[in-house]
């Protein structure tokens, strides 16, 4: 994994964290299920994302597979896993079977949760701030939440980008964590791939894992 990948790495994981601590630790009473509002949809899975972590933090890593289940039954339905990973085949998505597409898009989500999961793991309350939350204009579909994450010397800007579906609930569509934008880093990613295997998609498939998020 060449530099920049790397550093890819380290601050998606630090905006995971942010996705967990953004709001605090909220009620209960605050986390109804309201995805119809992308605040609530934060704060909602801000609870759940911090019971899923202490149930699983002592135990961890021996209790890992059950870990990942668990987050991954938690944002399946918060984050647009499909969404991502057609933006992430880019062309190659035209070019690619439904089979290919479907295997794909969950080799994509396993290997997102598999590193969701190892940085949310070690969270230590890092410093979070919302810069900005309020009401949804009627009829807006998409938003920016706009975070900070902040250290004693450095201060990481934080955007997620929501989706309001046909149902009304509110998905993270992508991520931009201090400038990087994750979908089109993922994208180059797979592209630089799919090259290197003279556009053999199995083979980028099958290439894919957590290691290389």
């Amino acid at each position: 994994m060449n530099r920049v990948f790397m550093a890819v790495k380290n601050w998606f994981c630090m905006g995971l964290l942010a996705f967990t601590g953004a709001l605090g630790v909220v009620s209960l009473a605050a986390a109804q299920d309201n995805t119809s509002d992308p605040y609530q949809q934060i704060e909602q899975v801000t609870v759940e994302l911090l019971d899923t972590i202490a149930a699983h933090q002592v135990a961890y890593p021996a209790n890992e597979e059950a870990y990942f289940d668990s987050l991954e039954r938690l944002l399946r339905d918060r984050i647009d896993f499909a969404f991502i990973a057609r933006n992430v085949m880019g062309n190659y998505h035209n070019q690619a079977t439904p089979e290919q597409r479907a295997r794909f898009a969950a080799t994509f989500r396993s290997g997102l949760v598999e590193t969701y999961g190892r940085g949310l793991i070690g969270y230590e309350n890092q410093e979070i701030v919302l810069v900005k939350a309020g009401e949804v204009p009627e009829g807006q579909r998409r938003l920016t939440v706009k975070q900070e994450i902040r250290s004693a010397d450095t201060v990481y800007p934080l955007e997620y980008s929501m989706a309001q579906k046909k149902t009304g609930q509110w998905m993270v569509v992508n991520v931009v964590i201090n400038g990087i934008n994750l979908g089109k880093t993922f994208r180059n990613q797979f592209v630089q791939s799919a090259q290197r295997a003279g556009g053999d998609i199995d083979k980028v498939i099958n290439g894919w894992s957590s290691e290389s998020l």
